[in-house]
């Protein structure tokens, strides 16, 4: 063990530890979830980006000697290359607006440069977790920049697996385009489509987030560095907040800067506000495409049964034979997480007084994980399910045969009190539409054929080739 101290007084520390006595009273204090923040490996990279940037700003302006900035540096780049995360271990939740997460991170670094330097961990007069590693800087703008860096790398993540859904969504769109089928409104038979639109509208809807996302990616790029506690930018010398921009810049390749005022950025958490609103509008229709699956999927002798999703495990111990749609429903899943961490992360939003928000951890835990569970949902959905879905043409195109749905195509031709007389005696009929308005005298056979035919009916065909009849 070591003795180390602080303002309440000597505590001993295992030698083994790289983190110390702030860290310690942290793991005693807040004994919440269980889930230390190492769990968010993209935050403990950022910290460490974050407190380099720091170290080499400090050195650019003389205020931190070469050798200690390039412990600092070489610590700093180890722990952002993956070592000793298992030494972050303050719980996510904690109180004092991510102070904890902070002073871990302080004496994770000092103690690593200090091995670095020949010196024993804990040695402090050599180099000192706040006198070196948190000069010229508070948690109140170390914390949310690092938070904001962890969200865009995580947010490159999902980027990534929401574009491979898109490209699995259209692929199937390919195959299945000239598979008819009846749309449907309310669950109800509503007009023709091809199995082909509706992957290929899954494609457009997922991509329109991606769009949204980068929109909202924008806004995390703004950063409070060099603000320090309030936004005054006390303790923090001239010309640091430019210098540790630049040099965060460089270390992440993101367009990183600094917010014009460092007053309002330091207590406004509006970026993430939206940003999380936006996950929950990409869960949302997620989930909604999801529920459009397990539907098209169900039965499949007793329900809709029009696509098969690919069987990846067992789906009952008492019913042999049944599979389910065990994909779509752990992205749904996910989705229902999401929009939950987006009322957490709203309430300590609102929750924020006067010059900060002490609330930071919760929004900074919540939006990783809501970000880090989407990307590993629709990776899932991507991988697992979509490419393996096929069709059974036949029951569709039985089901657009016997659908009364068809008659809409006619109501221009007939007219409406004409078409709801015919769509009355279809429903109670077992023969077609086209049968039922030949026998009645409505239209003639070849204008029939033309008006029902596949292509007319799902929009790809132009309403032009009407004239010659």
């Amino acid at each position: 063990m070591r003795i180390e101290h602080d303002l309440l007084g000597e505590r001993a520390v295992p030698d083994t530890a790289y983190w110390g006595i702030h860290t310690l009273r942290a793991t005693e204090n807040f004994p919440i979830t269980g889930t230390p923040i190492s769990h968010h490996p993209t935050l403990i990279r950022a910290l460490a980006l974050t407190k380099a940037a720091a170290a080499q700003a400090n050195r650019e302006l003389g205020l931190l000697p070469a050798e200690l900035a390039d412990a600092i540096g070489t610590a700093c780049a180890e722990i952002a290359g993956g070592a000793l995360h298992d030494h972050f271990v303050v719980d996510v939740l904690q109180g004092g607006a991510g102070t904890s997460t902070n002073m871990n991170a302080n004496e994770v670094i000092a103690n690593r440069a200090l091995e670095l330097l020949g010196h024993q961990r804990g040695a402090y007069t050599a180099l000192h977790p706040i006198e070196h590693v948190n000069l010229g800087q508070s948690t109140n703008d170390v914390y949310p920049t690092a938070v904001r860096l962890a969200v865009r790398a995580a947010l490159a993540e999902l980027r990534t697996a929401l574009a491979h859904l898109v490209a699995a969504f259209a692929a199937k769109a390919v195959e299945f385009a000239e598979h008819l089928k009846m749309g449907r409104t309310q669950l109800q038979d509503a007009v023709p489509m091809t199995l082909g639109q509706e992957f290929g509208t899954y494609a457009v809807m997922v991509g329109e987030d991606i769009q949204r996302l980068d929109e909202a990616a924008l806004l995390i790029d703004e950063i409070n560095l060099g603000g320090t506690a309030i936004g005054t930018g006390l303790n923090s010398p001239p010309g640091y907040p430019e210098l540790a921009r630049a040099a965060l810049s460089a270390l992440t390749g993101y367009p990183l800067r600094t917010a014009t005022d460092l007053l309002e950025a330091t207590q406004d958490v509006g970026a993430f506000v939206q940003l999380s609103g936006t996950l929950k509008r990409t869960a949302v229709k997620l989930s909604k495409v999801c529920n459009d699956l397990r539907l098209l999927a169900s039965g499949p002798r007793a329900g809709l049964g029009e696509i098969r999703l690919p069987a990846v495990q067992a789906g009952s111990s008492i019913m042999p034979g049944k599979v389910n749609p065990v994909i779509p429903e752990v992205v749904s899943q996910v989705a229902y997480e999401v929009v939950g961490n987006d009322i957490a992360i709203t309430m300590a939003a609102e929750a924020g007084q006067l010059q900060l928000n002490a609330f930071e951890p919760l929004i900074a835990h919540k939006l990783l994980e809501s970000v880090g569970h989407l990307a590993a949902a629709a990776r899932t959905l991507a991988e697992r399910c979509v490419p393996g879905i096929t069709a059974d043409t036949d029951r569709m195109r039985a089901t657009v045969e016997r659908s009364a749905g068809l008659i809409t195509a006619l109501n221009p031709h007939i007219g409406y009190e004409a078409a709801s007389r015919l769509a009355a005696r279809a429903l109670t009929s077992d023969r077609t539409v086209a049968e039922l308005a030949t026998e009645a005298g409505l239209l003639t056979p070849p204008l029939l054929e033309l008006l029902l035919s596949p292509r007319r009916l799902t929009g790809r065909a132009h309403s032009e080739q009407l004239t010659a009849h």
